[in-house]
């Protein structure tokens, strides 16, 4: 079979590790950087591709892909040494926190009274009004000067209005969405499968997904119980390492983690992500008031057993066990923990690793 479930939700990936947007006209990480580096004043800026290696050593490029030579390597060097050591820096930096987020998703879980939907505001400011410029001396004594100098003004307001109107639309665009999805999760999320759909998607793009993501669910006993298959990522397709700037080399130094906090990273993502979604479907969804998410990694061969799935837990949960969790008190939780006071079907290895197990089925029985 190919999934269980009839609804899909394909989520693109939150986090990437292989590319990190520092600032505007600078980005870095595999598979590269590029970079404009100023010249003299009479120079023209040389723009250089940085390629990063898997440990850390930095390769320069010409813009159009040739291997720098040594001496132009150096001269790349010379001229922004200072501002590849901060933009390294600022990667590093932000790589940690994303290494360190994967493993607290659960801390950001709504609770489960945190219902409806607040607007958000337009995030774009209009734009700035331009401020007529005044004629010079002479330009009032020659009409040929006064009337280029009008029309010059006249041109750069009607540029702003058009760049106004433009602005408007957009905000009333947004508007317009944020009015609709406030309408669809105060009101059709309680009946409508189509907006619960929507309402999961939006909630659930919240997380962080190292890939793109299937999520596979169905909407059972008068959409009161929700079901939910999440397609993992392997423990190969985690971060294995936390990175570094030497002191005296502009280059990265990765420290691989430990095998053992490579399986509690991967475990504490893997519980986050229920806990998240259980979250989700709680606080977004009201007529919920069962539960039901398992976790799989999918299999090279689709014909194996269990439709190319591998199964590594299956939870339970009714809306009245989850609203009794401290949600003050997320960081101080063990998500797997919690999990476990719930209907759990989980088995690991006494190493930690995670086994096989057969995910429980939507059953009218559940009441």
């Amino acid at each position: 079979m190919e999934f269980r479930f009839q609804r899909r939700i394909r989520l693109a990936p939150g986090v990437r590790f292989h590319t990190t947007r520092l600032r505007p006209g600078l980005s870095l990480g595999p598979p590269g950087i590029s970079l404009l580096i100023a010249g003299g004043e009479a120079d023209e800026p040389l723009p250089v591709d940085l390629e990063i290696t898997a440990s850390g050593e930095v390769r320069y490029r010409q813009a159009d892909g040739t291997r720098m030579t040594a001496a132009g390597a150096r001269e790349v060097r010379r001229r922004a040494e200072a501002e590849l050591r901060e933009a390294l820096g600022a990667h590093c930096e932000d790589l940690n926190a994303q290494l360190e987020r994967l493993g607290r998703l659960h801390e950001q879980t709504p609770a489960p009274d945190a219902t409806g939907y607040r607007p958000r505001s337009y995030p774009e400011s209009p734009p700035v009004p331009v401020a007529e410029t005044r004629p010079a001396w002479w330009q009032g004594l020659w009409a040929p000067a006064r009337r280029r100098h009008d029309r010059e003004n006249a041109r750069r307001q009607a540029e702003h209005a058009q760049a106004y109107r433009a602005w408007e639309w957009r905000k009333a665009e947004f508007d317009a969405r944020e009015f609709q999805r406030q309408r669809r999760e105060d009101e059709a999320s309680w009946d409508d499968p189509d907006a619960m759909q929507q309402t999961l998607v939006e909630r659930l793009e919240e997380l962080d997904w190292p890939r793109e993501t299937l999520i596979d669910f169905a909407l059972v006993d008068d959409y009161r119980t929700i079901a939910l298959d999440i397609d993992l990522p392997g423990p190969e397709e985690m971060p294995d390492r936390r990175w570094s700037m030497p002191a005296k080399r502009i280059k990265l130094s990765p420290q691989r983690l430990t095998v053992t906090r490579q399986r509690q990273l991967y475990r504490d993502y893997l519980h986050g992500v229920a806990f998240r979604v259980l979250g989700a479907a709680f606080a977004r969804l009201p007529r919920i008031e069962l539960a039901l998410v398992s976790g799989y990694r999918r299999l090279d061969d689709p014909a194996a057993d269990g439709g190319g799935r591998r199964y590594l837990f299956s939870v339970k949960v009714s809306r009245e066990q989850w609203q009794g969790l401290a949600f003050d008190e997320l960081a101080s939780l063990d998500p797997g923990e919690v999990l476990a006071d719930f209907s759990l079907r989980r088995e690991m290895t006494r190493g930690g690793e995670l086994c096989d197990i057969t995910p429980f089925e939507p059953d009218w029985r559940w009441r």
